[in-house]
This record gives structure tokens, C-alpha cells and sequence, in this order.
């Protein structure tokens, strides 16, 4: 009897993906902006071995990423391009593709993966056992890899926050505070589509400068407000709507009843609540959602959920699930009210 397909392809992908990091480590895609580049010319002005770096050249270049470019050159002496697709790996490119590849195949990640069998035996976060401290707390001993971390979510994103900004009505929202709201990814979707609507966005001291640079560059500091602070104490009150976008997912269940009351506190009878994640099918069909439950599996205490559970969490919280709005992508709107 034969091993599935799907097996292979799934054990075969963890070297794909290692192989992909190592040409975005090295900054490959950058050296391949130009001109094509022989195997043997990138060796050796980065300083590595010919050979292992023409098989990892080859193997990504399965992907559409990279290119061989034809001719009768074999071997290390096999020339490479970068194609459309793989333009978003050079350093500086806006969808922050470079980030996700670095940071999810980087060290922290890698090792969070490692210990997954401790992780389930156990029950600590993959971080609290390979690292001694859980994910976010390491997270703000390392700035460097916060930053990374952050422009990661742009490429995580992809075309959620517009789809988010077009697919609620945010005609009856003049003010909205944007929970955790990072360094304004999904704000600025928002008031960039709705010129009416002023946002406040709450978040750390580590992540508000971030935040306060992207508003500038967006020009939208005069209708928009940055407040540092913790979405676990409190919240700037009355706004029409509080908008919780992929925060949820990052906790258990008590630490999320504990944000969704703290946002209840601040919110008046007319105000609703937006929770922006990717709620999960109740069946076995594939779900962008059930593969990062695997990442908050491995990193945090968190995990995706079903439109039940996250009604469950808003109940405890002296909430009430009101609709869930369709976005078009794997996220989907969860429309909350006082109960």
C-alpha cells in the first residue's frame, strides 16, 4: 500500500518552506532584482557553498517565485531570475511578505514548532517551554522581532482589512476604537473608505510609535488618535462601535471574556462590537482558519473558533451575537451589542 499524496506533500512542504527562508535570509530575491544571476556568482558573493545553494535555488524555484532561466548552463552555473511573484520577498516591499517568511521560519517560531509534542502533552505554550517566557512577553524583550512581528500582519493580512472596511455598513459609526489595533492595518482601510468616521487606536507603548508613523504617512493624523494603553484595564467610552480585529485569537477563553467586558464596560446601548476573525466551519472542508489555529496552537494560548464559541465568549461577557457579516475572505464580522 501506498503512502497518501497528501501525506508526502505535507511532510515535503516543511523543507520547502525551510528552503524558502534561506533565500530570503540571504536576501536573494534582492541580488536577482536585476539581472539573472548564475548560481555560482551568488555563492560566491554571498560567501556560501555552490552546490546546497543550487538545490535550494531549484526547489524554491517550483514555487513561481524564482525562475531558471533556460540555456545550456547546468549545475551551480544554472542562472536564476526573481518573477513577478517573488518581487515580494525583497526588503521593503509594502505587502511585508519578506517579514512573514523571516518571522515564521525564524527562531522563535522554529522552536515553538519543535516542542509542539510537549506543548500537547503538557499544556504550556510551545514558547514557555523552548524559551522560558510565553510568546508576547518575549515579544516585547525583543524589539526587533516585535517590528518584524508587526510587519508580518501585513502579509497575513492580505486583502482582509478592505474587505472588512467594504463589507460592514459603517454608515451609522462616527467614532471607532480600534482594540489592540496594532499598528493600524485595518484602521486605516477603514477611514481611508469612510471619510466620515474619526478612529481612536488603542494599543501598548511598544506598538503606538509604529502606529503613529503609518497615520502620518497616510495623512490621516487629524482624524485619527493614537491612546497607549492596555485593552485589559480600560478603554476610551462611548463610541459607536469597538472593533476587535484578530485579537481574540491570541487568548484563551478567560482572557477573552476579560477583554470583551472590558469593551463592554465602555460601550453605551447603541454602541456594537466588531470581531474580525477567521471563524471557523463547523465540518472537515480545508479552512485558511484551522492552519493558524495550528500557529496559535504551537505559539500562544489561543485558537480559532466557531461562530458558536465565539457567542458563547460574548454571552459571558454580558454580550449578545447579533449577525455575522461576510466578508469574502476566510475573516468573517461578528456583530456584538449589549445584551
Amino acid at each position: 500500500m501506498r503512502t497518501p499524496r497528501i501525506v508526502l506533500d505535507t511532510m515535503h512542504a516543511t523543507f520547502l518552506a525551510r528552503a524558502l527562508y534561506v533565500v530570503t535570509d540571504l536576501g536573494v530575491p534582492d541580488l536577482l532584482a536585476g539581472e539573472p544571476v548564475s548560481c555560482a556568482n551568488l555563492a560566491a558573493g554571498l560567501g556560501v557553498t555552490q552546490g546546497p545553494l543550487h538545490q535550494v535555488l531549484r526547489a524554491v524555484a517550483t514555487t513561481g517565485l524564482l525562475r531558471t532561466e533556460p540555456g545550456p548552463e547546468t549545475g551551480p552555473q544554472q542562472r536564476f531570475s526573481l518573477t513577478e511573484s517573488g518581487q515580494a520577498l525583497r526588503e521593503g516591499h509594502p505587502s511585508g511578505t519578506r517579514d512573514m517568511v523571516l518571522t515564521m521560519q525564524g527562531e522563535l517560531f522554529w522552536n515553538a514548532l519543535r516542542v509542539l509534542p510537549e506543548r500537547v502533552a503538557e499544556g504550556r505554550t510551545g514558547p514557555e517551554i523552548a524559551c522560558g517566557k510565553p510568546f508576547f512577553e518575549l515579544m516585547s524583550e525583543r524589539p526587533e522581532e516585535a517590528a518584524r512581528f508587526n510587519r508580518m500582519m501585513i502579509a497575513t493580512s492580505g486583502d482582509e482589512p478592505a474587505a472588512v472596511a467594504d463589507a460592514y455598513d459603517f454608515s451609522g459609526v462616527e467614532r471607532l476604537v480600534d482594540v489592540g489595533g496594532g499598528i493600524g492595518t485595518v484602521l486605516l482601510e477603514v477611514l481611508h473608505r469612510h471619510p466620515h468616521l474619526r478612529g481612536v487606536l488603542v494599543d501598548l507603548p511598544g506598538v503606538t510609535g509604529q502606529a503613529r508613523e503609518n497615520i502620518d504617512a497616510a495623512g490621516l493624523s487629524a482624524r485619527c488618535e493614537v491612546v497607549e494603553g492596555d485593552f485589559l484595564d480600560s478603554l476610551p467610552a462611548g463610541a459607536d462601535a469597538y472593533l476587535l480585529s484578530r485579537i481574540l485569537h491570541d487568548w484563551d477563553d478567560e482572557t477573552c471574556v476579560r477583554v470583551l467586558r472590558s469593551c463592554a464596560r465602555a460601550m453605551t446601548a447603541s454602541s456594537r462590537l466588531l470581531v474580525v476573525e477567521k471563524v471557523l466551519p463547523d465540518d472537515d472542508e480545508p479552512h485558511l482558519g484551522k492552519r493558524l489555529d495550528l500557529i496559535m496552537a504551537a505559539l500562544t494560548g489561543g485558537r480559532e473558533r466557531t461562530a458558536a464559541e465565539y457567542a458563547e465568549l460574548l454571552a459571558a461577557a454580558g454580550l449578545r451575537a447579533v449577525r455575522q457579516v461576510p466578508t469574502g475572505t476566510a475573516a468573517g464580522v461578528i456583530e456584538g451589542a449589549l445584551s
